[in-house]
């Protein structure tokens, strides 16, 4: 089935909320909010309770948990597994390589960078974990774990969310849910409780994650105003900016993935791109450089020991709470939006493309920017020729840190301008893209490929604002941290379950390719028109080899040979016992379907769709006016199949059918001998 046919045929099907987890996850958001809004005091004692008890308890699982995550989509990444590709064998990508990472990035953590690229690196210099500050070797330390919180690690929990929800939902057309990736594991009971909870955990954690985001980013955005305009701050000021910030983000949401938040994400990035090379240019270009390379062998050289460093002997329980805890929950709690985001993004690349552009690509555009901002921080520091007691106010008030180290800079007053744009626009490319990601959690969507509706989007933007302004008033950053890493915590064992159902779902994949090979050669089952003798047989192909159909001729194939064929099988099943139904697409739609029930197993399909290609130059129908010709390519339950069926006769298309259908039972026959493989994958396209 082409691209463009099923974006038709999902466009007709009704979308409507999921009211268990819509109701259930709001009704916890706003309870939540009104807790701490009217009971600030009492909220913030139990948050910092909880808090202490999660990092006594489970810091060391955090540290497991992203260390298995990063390693298995690695693994699967460079496996057999990594040819897949993120829905039907046929699709293609949406969005080329650029665009697609500066969405990906944009809504991963663009307003983060902003806050801690100057903040983190000079804090981790002048308070280190260990060892003495204020040294070279305190310098380098800063910047590999400034590495270690924001390079690998963080990207592959993003990386495995966004690959299970992509392989389920495109390639097998299950909802594009969290739910969905525990099918392997549950089957049909993730329509019930089970399936409910997941989402709503998955909604919840969305929810707090963006929301700190974003009240990181008010806090920073009102030292900005502060700086260039006396906007006094204040939880007012900032309760402004959130409802700004909710309202540009729903407007951005409200026009889709397609226009408004493509567009910001493509002009953030080329700022975000202009103002790291102003850095490098107008400051020690030389030393930048140098200091980049030196970081990123540091980084690579110390990732494992560095990754498993829990200081177990003499831990700096307030600093690993504050950072690598914190980051690890935080990358956890973001997992299902912007695992969900790149899935919905990423439609159409194979597992490895995947894979390798989510790990590499932000990379490297991390290692760039935290290099070049921190480096040139720590140099303002270690030679006290920045802003008087710049370092020290840094630390303490890290939303003023990147204003503050403007100022060591040329043209002060536009950097200071460019960097307020870059932080509305990323406020908003995550608002956006959260209520987005929000509104399909909390909708039954009969097709992956189209998003909530619009009011919904609206709707969820609004509540994040909410949440953001009630955390904040509950004390301030600290308190969005906190609640990141108990919010963080239930969802990084639902990400074991998905790297478990993922894998199970891989398996069948491999089954499903190994039986095809394993089955009855095409060839036994007559190819060759029995009709003709072998001198027309081949004449026909070569027949075949220069015939470019246009669309009439298509249609006529598929009437009077396709459908006939089919007919015929439909007849020989049917009286065996079989449901056999045939699809047909109208005008514009022209394709036809070939579907045989096989009774709560997984059902064979068997598709002929028109795929539309360019005139080759060598067709004699090239030198008139038509530019394009169609192929009849065959479309199995996986997807396209690549070969063209046009100019066979009914006897050969009967064939093929058959060498499909047997290689398929050969298949099922195969599943069924493997432990618990009648349960991985659905029958069909079941529905929510």
């Amino acid at each position: 089935m082409t691209d463009e046919a099923e974006e038709s045929s999902g466009a007709d099907r009704q979308d409507r909320l999921n009211p268990i987890v819509f109701y259930g996850s709001a009704a916890a958001i706003v309870v939540f909010a009104v807790w701490t809004i009217l009971f600030t005091e009492s909220s913030s004692t139990v948050i910092y309770s909880v808090l202490a008890w999660i990092s006594d308890s489970f810091g060391w699982f955090y540290f497991i948990s992203v260390v298995a995550y990063l390693v298995f989509v690695i693994a699967i990444g460079c496996s057999r597994f990594g040819k897949l590709r993120l829905g039907p064998a046929h699709s293609k990508p949406d969005f080329n390589v650029l665009t697609w990472a500066a969405m990906l990035f944009s809504a991963g953590i663009g307003i983060d960078l902003l806050f801690f690229c100057i903040a983190e690196p000079v804090t981790q210099y002048l308070a280190p974990p260990a060892g003495d500050p204020e040294t070279v070797a305190a310098a380098r330390h800063a910047m590999e774990i400034t590495f270690l919180h924001w390079g690998l690690s963080g990207w592959g929990v993003y990386t495995l969310v966004g690959m299970a929800l992509a392989f389920f939902s495109y390639r097998h057309g299950l909802p594009l849910t969290i739910r969905s990736t525990l099918y392997p594991i549950f089957g049909k009971r993730i329509k019930g409780p089970i399936g409910h909870t997941v989402d709503a955990a998955a909604v919840l954690g969305t929810v707090f994650g963006v929301a700190t985001s974003l009240g990181i980013g008010i806090i920073q955005l009102n030292f900005g105003l502060n700086y260039m305009f006396g906007v006094a701050e204040s939880t007012l000021t900032q309760t402004v900016l959130a409802i700004l910030i909710v309202i540009f983000s729903a407007i951005s949401a409200f026009t889709g993935v397609d226009k408004g938040i493509r567009r910001l994400s493509e002009f953030n990035m080329a700022l975000a791109l202009l103002l790291m090379l102003f850095i490098l240019f107008s400051g020690k270009t030389i030393f930048l450089l140098n200091a980049l390379v030196m970081n990123v062998g540091d980084y690579l050289s110390s990732f494992i020991t560095m990754s498993f460093n829990t200081y177990a002997f003499d831990p700096p329980t307030d600093w690993l709470n504050a950072w690598t805890v914190f980051f690890w929950a935080w990358w956890i709690a973001w997992g299902p939006f912007v695992g969900l985001f790149l899935a919905r993004i990423s439609r159409g690349r194979t597992i490895r493309q995947f894979v390798a552009g989510t790990l590499i690509l932000p990379l490297a555009f991390m290692m760039a920017w935290m290099s070049i901002m921190g480096n040139s921080a720590i140099d303002l520091v270690m030679n006290d020729s920045g802003v008087v007691g710049f370092g020290q106010e840094a630390m303490e008030h890290p939303g003023s840190s990147i204003y503050l180290f403007l100022e060591s800079f040329p043209w002060v007053g536009l950097t200071t301008i460019v960097v307020t744009i870059l932080a509305i626009v990323f406020f908003v490319t995550s608002g956006d893209s959260g209520s987005l990601v929000l509104s399909n959690l909390t909708s039954i969507l009969r097709d992956p490929n189209h998003d909530a509706p619009g009011w919904m989007r609206v709707l969820w933007a609004a509540i994040i604002g909410v949440l953001t302004v009630a955390l904040l008033m509950a004390g301030g950053l600290s308190a969005l941290q906190s609640t990141v890493v108990i919010m963080g915590l239930p969802f990084a064992f639902v990400l074991f379950l998905m790297m478990l159902g993922l894998f199970k779902a891989l398996q069948l994949e491999g089954l499903k390719e190994d039986s095809h090979r394993g089955s009855m050669a095409g060839h036994l089952s007559g190819r060759t028109d029995p009709g003709k003798n072998a001198a027309l047989n081949w004449q026909q192909r070569l027949t075949r080899s220069v015939s470019f159909p246009t669309l009439n001729q298509s249609r006529r194939f598929l009437e009077d040979v396709a459908k006939s064929a089919m007919e015929e099988i439909k007849q020989v099943l049917s009286q065996q016992g079989f449901a056999v139904d045939i699809e047909e697409g109208g005008q514009g739609n022209e394709h036809i379907v070939l579907r045989v029930n096989l009774g709560g197993e997984q059902d064979f399909s068997y598709g002929i769709w028109p795929a539309r290609c360019k005139m080759p130059a060598f067709s004699i129908r090239a030198t008139r006016s038509d530019t394009h010709y169609y192929r009849l390519e065959v479309h199995l339950t996986e997807g396209g199949q690549g070969y063209d069926l046009y100019g066979y006769s009914r006897e050969q298309v009967i064939a093929d059918i058959l060498d499909q259908y047997e290689r398929h039972l050969y298949f099922l026959h195969t599943q069924r001998e493997m432990p618990g493989g009648d349960t991985i994958m659905p029958a069909g396209n079941d529905e929510n």
